[in-house]
């Protein structure tokens, strides 16, 4: 009994696995997740959590001159806008501005906005989130969709 049970155990998981081949996902046919093509983007890509928000924003001499709060990112899918926090204590903004992102540089490991100081990040105007509709629009409402 217990070899029929390892054997339809090893047949039901060798059956799955091949099942699991037929199933592949297929750039332009999955309907939910990524596609083959988005995975390899997905893998050459990098994480904005671990590599860029709450990080520091320096200038070309090396000075300090805020941290990254956000990304905002444009109805077309483009990073558009750092938020950076000009002032901030113990992990509280007090002065967050919007800073195009073509504005800021990876050099040596860190964010570089030159030209900055906080001086003039803290005279740049503060930027305010606008408030969100209390109900988001269903894709339907969408043009492109």
């Amino acid at each position: 009994m217990k070899s029929k049970i390892a054997a339809l155990a090893m047949m039901s998981a060798s059956l799955g696995m091949i099942s699991s081949y037929s199933y592949a996902q297929v750039a332009g046919t999955q309907p939910l997740g990524v596609s083959v093509t988005e995975s390899t983007d997905l893998i050459l890509g990098w994480s904005v959590k671990k590599s860029v928000l709450n990080k520091a924003v320096y200038n070309e001499n090396g000075e300090k001159v805020g941290v990254i709060h956000d990304i905002i990112v444009a109805p077309d899918r483009s990073v558009s806008f750092a938020i950076v926090a000009a002032n901030q204590f113990l992990g509280v903004s007090h002065h967050d501005v919007a800073i195009p992102v073509e504005q800021l540089d990876y050099t040596d490991g860190k964010l570089v906005l030159a030209g900055a100081t906080k001086a003039a990040i803290k005279a740049l105007p503060v930027f305010q989130y606008t408030k969100v509709k209390a109900t988001p629009t269903p894709r339907s409402e969408f043009p492109h969709h």
